[in-house]
């Protein structure tokens, strides 16, 4: 064992409980560290369980990648697009495509005693992947859809059942304008959903796609379009470019394009708002990391103030400035060990509990969420730690560098 590393360990565990200025010092150094390192992990945790939830809920009412022959975010009334049948067959087979499916939204107005609600009737079809809303489900069941008949059960949001004092087993009428005329369907409520989306769940009630094409008198074949879900978020681009060579250039029967985008070329504000998180995710480490700097250049200056007669009397038997300096390093990494067990500690502990009992809530109205998401991974962990480990060497590095300036005849006069 060095020699440096042997006294520093002395004065870490056996002389600190010693000296009355050293014994504050290291436990507000610890803490400093310890809370900055906390804030991290917290904070880079929140941005990205943020992140992956309000994302999820995008793409659980609409997929990774859609195909149409037209988008309207605004109105929901979408052009038909006969779909062969071999052409969902063709997309499921690409490597990263984990389900196709076909799917039809149509605008319209429910009117429940005297109070009206207007809605988009979201049409699926047998193989609906169910996934999603089975999730948030709070009441009811999810409706069954089958090749003979049409079903009237409808999924609709908790906002909506709450707006028309509706409840499961409850009947409506739902008013579509088609062509300038009137049309009115029945449903029944099957299952009640909230997803704390508030922007979605005012308006989706999901049902049988049948409804939709007898509304508009398509064929078995027509719809508005194919969701498509992946398997990783982060391979949307290339299952586009799978999709094009499918896809690109061609149309249906009709003579209708099809037209394909992604969840994020949908809803570009929200994805915007969401990559300005990362901003504040920057400015938050820099200042942490700021504070857990001046917390541990402090504490090294006053532990070097404290002990300059040590210096003094190792210099002047021999030990050069670089041993010193190494003692010092090796004193204070172990401080900051300490401090980042503690911050690992209280990061993890925090995590744990607002995950099991979501302690700290949001607005959903304002955040898309009813509380504070937190996801946190082994890699993002330790990257956080081995970047605080690496700054801290630096700091303290460039801070002992005071220790050559230390005549040894004053240091051992010093009080």
């Amino acid at each position: 064992m060095k020699f440096e590393f042997f006294i520093a360990k002395r004065i870490q565990f056996n002389k600190e409980g010693e000296r009355k200025i050293s014994r504050p010092i290291v436990r507000l150094t610890m803490g400093g560290i310890a809370l900055s390192l906390a804030v991290m992990i917290l904070s880079v945790g929140i941005v990205i369980g943020f992140k992956q939830e309000v994302r999820n809920k995008l793409i659980g009412f609409g997929s990774h990648i859609q195909i149409s022959s037209s988008f309207s975010n605004h109105t929901y009334k979408t052009q038909s697009l006969k779909i062969d049948s071999s052409l969902i067959d063709r997309i499921n087979l690409l490597p990263d495509v984990k389900h196709a499916q076909q799917f039809a939204t149509q605008p319209g107005i429910v009117k429940v005693d005297g109070n009206f609600q207007g809605v988009v009737l979201k049409g699926i079809d047998k193989d609906y992947d169910w996934t999603f809303f089975e999730n948030y489900l709070i009441a009811g069941e999810i409706f069954q859809i089958n090749d003979s008949s049409s079903t009237n059960q409808t999924l609709i949001s908790k906002k909506i059942a709450d707006l028309l004092q509706l409840e499961v087993g409850d009947k409506f009428f739902t008013y579509f304008i088609i062509d300038g005329k009137v049309r009115v369907r029945p449903f029944t409520v099957s299952g009640i959903y909230t997803t704390g989306f508030s922007d979605y769940d005012k308006i989706f009630i999901i049902g049988d796609i049948k409804h939709i094409r007898k509304l508009n008198k398509w064929t078995e074949d027509e719809c508005s379009g194919i969701e498509i879900e992946i398997n990783d978020f982060s391979l949307i681009e290339e299952v586009q470019e799978s999709l094009f060579n499918i896809i690109g250039n061609r149309t249906d029967e009709a003579g209708n394009y099809y037209m394909m985008k992604s969840i994020q070329q949908i809803n570009p504000q929200i994805f915007g708002w969401l990559d300005l998180l990362n901003t504040n995710v920057v400015i938050i480490l820099i200042l942490m990391i700021a504070v857990a700097s001046f917390t541990m250049i402090s504490g090294l200056l006053i532990l070097i103030l404290d002990r300059t007669n040590m210096i003094g009397i190792l210099k002047a038997l021999g030990a050069t400035n670089q041993s010193i300096k190494n003692i010092f390093l090796y004193h204070t990494l172990l401080l900051v060990g300490k401090g980042m067990v503690w911050g690992n500690f209280i990061a993890l502990t925090l995590t744990l509990i607002q995950k099991k009992f979501a302690v700290l809530k949001l607005d959903p109205e304002m955040y898309y969420v009813d509380s504070v998401p937190i996801e946190l991974s082994f890699f993002n962990i330790v990257l956080v730690n081995v970047g605080t480990i690496i700054i801290s060497y630096l700091v303290l590095r460039l801070s002992t560098h005071i220790i050559t300036r230390i005549a040894p005849i004053k240091a051992i006069r010093f009080e």
